[in-house]
This record gives C-alpha cells, sequence and structure tokens, in this order.
C-alpha cells in the first residue's frame, strides 16, 4: 500500500534548492576514487526528494556498507526504514536521539551538500596563493565557513586544483587568539611534522600534521596556544561535526592518509581563511606582479651604498615578533655581511601570499644572497608587508639560516 509520506523540513533543508545543482556537482568531481560518501549521499537525496524511497533506501545500504562508521549515512538509512511504515517528520526520527547529536549530523550534511554545490570553477585560483617557490609542489587551503579542505598542485608556477575534503573546525569557529578558546587559527602555517596513528591516542585517528601555529604574525599580535594539527577521527566514527574540534583541522581517516602522504614536512603551506576567496588566473597574475615588483624594490634598496634607502622600505610601525624595533633589528642584519666588500644582493626561492582576511596584509619568504667574489652569505627571510601612506612597507621581518 503506497505511504502518504509529507515533504518535511529535513527533506526540504537537505534536498530542496540544493539537490539540482548538486547532484551534477557531484558526478563532475575531480580525483576522486569511487565509492566518494559525498556523491553517495548526494544520490541518496536524489531519490528522497524524488520520492524513490527503495531506490534511496539501496543507496544508503551501500553507503553504510562502504562506510561502516559513518554516523550520517546510518541516521539517514534509519529514517528511510522508517518511512516504509511510518510518517516521517523530522531528521533524524528515532526515538530516544540525543538532541545535540542530531543537531551536529544535520549540520554535518548541510555542510557537505553546499560544499558541493559551492566547490570553486577549476579556472578560478585561491586569491590567497600568489606564488609558490619551485619545489613547494602542494599547497592546502582550508575554507572555514565551507568546512573544506582544498588541495592545489603547483605546475610551473601555476596552481591547479586537485582535491577537496570534509573538514571539522574548532568548536567555537575560528581567529584562535589565546590557548583553550577552542578556535581555529586564520593564517598562513606550514607542515612542520608527521605523528603516526600508532604514536597517538584514538582521538587523532591514523596521524597528525602539525603545523607552524603561532606563527610570526600571530605572536607579533599576542596570540597564544600551541600544537594545532591536521589530523583524523577516532576508530569509531568515520566524521565528526563541522564545529567539534578544540582548534584543530580535523578529517576522515581516508583523507588524512591521502593528505598524510602528498606533503612536505617543512614545504607545505596551510593556509587557513574564514571563508576562502576564489579569482581569476590574472588577477592572481596581477596581484603577483605587483608582489614581486615591491620585493624587488626592497632588494635594490639593501643594495644601495645608502642605508636611508633601506630604511625607507620599513614601516614607522615596525617591530619583530620579540619586540625589536627598526633601528636595532637593521644594524643587527648588517652584522651579518660585514666583511663582504660591496657585495651583490640576489633573492631566489620566492613564495608570496596574501593573508587571509587580510586585504592589505602580504607575506613574503625567500632567501637572500650576498655575494662578493667567492664569498657567499645566505639568509632566510619571512616580511609581513602592509599599505601605510599609499605604499607598501615591511611591518614586521623575521631571518633565519637556511
Amino acid at each position: 500500500m503506497a505511504l502518504r509520506i509529507r515533504q518535511l523540513a529535513v527533506m526540504r533543508t537537505l534536498v530542496g534548492t540544493l539537490l539540482a545543482g548538486a547532484v551534477t556537482l557531484a558526478a563532475a568531481a575531480p580525483g576522486r576514487p569511487a565509492p566518494d560518501p559525498d556523491q553517495m549521499l548526494i544520490e541518496v537525496y536524489k531519490d528522497l526528494g524524488a520520492r524513490h524511497l527503495r531506490d534511496a533506501l539501496a543507496r544508503a545500504d551501500k553507503l553504510v556498507a562502504a562506510y561502516p562508521n559513518f554516523q550520517l549515512g546510518h541516521l539517514i538509512r534509519g529514517d528511510l526504514l522508517l518511512m516504509q511504515t511510518h510518517e516521517v517528520d523530522r531528521f533524524g526520527a528515532v526515538d530516544g536521539a540525543a538532541p545535540q547529536a542530531l543537531a551536529d549530523l544535520r549540520h554535518e550534511a548541510v555542510a557537505r551538500m553546499k560544499a558541493l554545490l559551492e566547490r570553486p570553477d577549476p579556472a578560478r585560483v585561491p586569491r590567497a596563493v600568489l606564488q609558490l617557490r619551485p619545489d613547494q609542489k602542494k599547497v592546502l587551503v582550508v575554507d572555514a565557513h565551507r568546512s573544506r579542505l582544498y588541495v592545489y598542485e603547483n605546475r610551473q608556477g601555476e596552481m591547479h586544483f586537485l582535491r577537496d575534503f570534509y573538514i571539522s573546525q574548532g568548536k567555537l569557529g575560528v581567529n584562535k587568539e589565546k590557548e583553550g578558546d577552542q578556535k581555529t587559527p586564520l593564517g598562513v602555517y606550514y607542515i612542520t611534522g608527521r605523528l603516526a596513528g600508532r604514536r597517538l591516542p584514538d582521538l587523532y585517528g591514523v596521524g597528525a600534521l602539525p603545523i607552524s601555529y603561532p606563527n610570526e604574525w600571530d605572536k607579533l599580535h599576542g596570540r597564544a596556544g600551541s600544537g594545532i594539527w591536521l589530523h583524523g577521527t577516532p576508530a569509531r566514527n568515520y566524521s565528526r561535526p563541522p564545529l567539534s574540534s578544540d582548534g584543530c583541522v580535523v578529517l576522515t581517516n581516508p583523507d588524512l592518509r591521502d593528505v598524510y602522504g602528498s606533503v612536505e614536512v617543512g614545504k607545505t603551506p596551510v593556509v587557513i581563511a574564514s571563508e576562502a576567496d576564489f579569482v581569476t588566473r590574472k588577477q592572481v597574475a596581477d596581484e603577483r606582479a605587483q608582489a614581486q615588483s615591491m620585493v624587488e624594490g626592497w632588494r635594490a634598496a639593501l643594495q644601495d651604498p645608502d642605508p636611508q634607502k633601506l630604511r625607507a622600505q620599513y614601516s614607522s610601525r615596525f617591530r619583530t615578533e620579540q619586540g625589536e624595533e627598526l633601528d636595532d633589528w637593521l644594524a643587527r642584519q648588517r652584522k651579518s655581511t660585514e666583511g663582504l666588500v660591496k657585495p651583490a644582493m640576489a633573492l631566489r626561492a620566492l613564495s608570496l601570499f596574501r593573508y587571509p582576511g587580510r586585504d592589505e596584509v602580504l607575506v613574503a619568504t625567500f632567501t637572500v644572497d650576498a655575494v662578493a667574489g667567492a664569498k657567499r652569505v645566505s639568509s632566510r627571510k619571512r616580511q609581513y608587508w602592509t599599505r601605510e601612506g599609499g605604499a607598501w612597507k615591511v611591518l614586521s621581518e623575521s631571518s633565519w639560516q637556511g
């Protein structure tokens, strides 16, 4: 006997207007080995929206068979089973379910579908990534708003979209300020190590990738805390709700394995943004050229015998993360090339980023070679540039050997 099943909040919210575009996008998702849980989920919603309940249930059966610990998949399958004999009037109709747990699963469902709808056009690239150095093969871009991590590959200086993954973030969102605030930091960081799952508690899943929080910019602004990682999920869970970590970026274990094997310690950047901005390649190329010109102006001033020309490249508000002011910093930097007669200054291994959420802050990291005859002195530098009086100025700088 045909059952009269109402088109309720769960179907309107999770299927409704999202469905038409999500199905096409999921089918076209590049680089994903089958079966992909997001695509399988979309197909369940497609059949549910069309009221093909048997087909939806069959797809849900396949989803939970492929991912036995995918709680969202089990919840949807449970609703579909109930629909065979009952009128279902809410998402997660099982009696006695914890309201917060149901809310978390609903948020995950919405985040997964919206991310598929809003997947960036492959013709566009993340605005934050202006230039990678030649040996940086990949960059990870975390979009907190979409609960997504995007992987881009560096192909002869141009970014190309490879994969994207669902992620969870801090319970209280982003913009970390202090230890224990349960927020995920925003900024440009680097993978600093690899931690195998066998060395970690089950909470971290199959492994972890620590990142360089707090960076120089964080320290300059008094941000504290530590132990921000990209890591996996406990064995009992396939995934976690969008807002569920203490500040780390959490992936499913299969996705963490994929990322874990593709990054390079000390080289792979991780850009964490509240909402990533994807723009045309021409816009990035234009902004990259401007940033390159800015750094080249600094290099020319560094080589000029008039010290005031170099000083003019720096902001009146300049200070280092240790609180060092400009005159002391410049004096200490000059000591590094003492003994070289009229050294020529050359820059190499340059990377450039627009700092997330800060349109007027650029990050440049590069190697400076001071060469005089057969002598060479090299150092790595990282500079944070900002606009001041209509011109770009160095607001903070750090230097190290390497």
